[in-house]
């Protein structure tokens, strides 16, 4: 009798431990675990602001890129209207007699009068259209430093926003601490299963928690570091061709240039053009790398979710 008495007390003594194993090595799990979807909700907002900002800077990169493609045609357009001008003056100076009708002295000077009046319209018309094209190019080299030293910044805050939005050494050490603390609560489930000492419930709830938290593992948030990595330097380049290429605008637009020097204005033009290419070029990839970066941080940010959902 007291012997089996005795077995009885040990089977509820042993059930009753093994259910507090299972629960503090829950409780175990709830504390490493615990909070981590907070810091990924940070990081997601940050990387998605930073997307936007680096995508400002590419479609401004595009648009100083796309005018200064503008101001090369329209700089075309001048030479041809400069050579026609010298062209012009050219045959006033020499007044061609094939262009007159010389029958007698009234209609040779007739002639004159109206092939210098046409010389004089066709003039003045080439010099207008001149003008007109000396200030659009003007403006549209005004629009692309404008827009150079716009995307010059956006770059510069992509770079700054990028470089800081990373996995802190404390995040990952929480996380393989929830590894840890989740491979625990298996082994302590698994004894629990072969004692037959812990019931279906409670059996049922860990595995669920296991099932969630161990998701950590198929998560890697050093390639969140590693796209922060990508497109901070990515920023980082594009800024430093932007500025680069702001101040060849700039130069190239300047009056002392434009008045002085056609082939030095022409060369400055071709750079700066080159150069916002490269920025928009840099912009794009900060881009993709921020936009991807995103994904890392939902899968982690999902994983986190779940497995916080199974703890409560």
């Amino acid at each position: 009798m007291r012997l089996t008495f005795g077995i009885l007390m040990s089977l509820m003594v042993g059930t009753a431990h093994a259910n507090a194993d299972l629960t503090e090595a829950i409780e175990n799990v709830r504390t490493t675990c615990g909070n981590i979807s907070a810091e990924l909700t940070d990081m997601k907002k940050m990387a998605g602001i930073t997307t936007a900002v680096t995508g400002v800077g590419t479609v401004t990169g595009g648009v100083a890129l796309g005018t200064g493609l503008a101001k090369a045609n329209v700089d075309k357009e001048i030479e041809e209207l400069e050579a026609q001008i010298a062209e012009l003056k050219k045959s006033r100076s020499g007044v061609p007699v094939e262009k007159l009708e010389i029958a007698n002295q009234n209609e040779f000077n007739q002639s004159l009068d109206d092939f210098v009046h046409t010389y004089s319209a066709e003039l003045q018309q080439k010099a207008a259209e001149l003008s007109a094209a000396e200030k659009k190019s003007k403006q549209l080299g005004n629009v692309r430093t404008g827009t150079m030293a716009a995307a010059t910044a956006t770059n510069i805050a992509g770079a700054v926003m990028s470089g800081t939005n990373k996995v802190k050494g404390d995040l990952k050490q929480q996380i393989d601490e929830c590894l840890a603390s989740v491979k625990t609560l298996s082994n302590v489930r698994m004894q629990a299963r072969i004692d037959g000492s812990a019931n279906d419930t409670d059996l049922a709830r860990a595995e669920n928690i296991i099932r969630a938290c161990d998701a950590w593992s198929t998560v890697d948030v050093s390639s969140i570091n590693k796209r922060s990595t990508g497109a901070t330097v990515s920023s980082g380049i594009g800024a430093g061709l932007g500025l680069a290429g702001t101040i060849t605008s700039a130069s190239a637009n300047s009056n002392s240039v434009r008045d002085g020097d056609a082939d030095k204005e022409k060369k400055l033009n071709t750079a700066a053009n080159v150069l916002a290419g490269g920025t928009t070029a840099a912009s794009l990839s900060a881009t993709i790398f921020n936009a991807t970066q995103i994904s890392a941080i939902k899968r982690a940010a999902t994983v986190a979710d779940e497995c916080e959902g199974a703890l409560k």
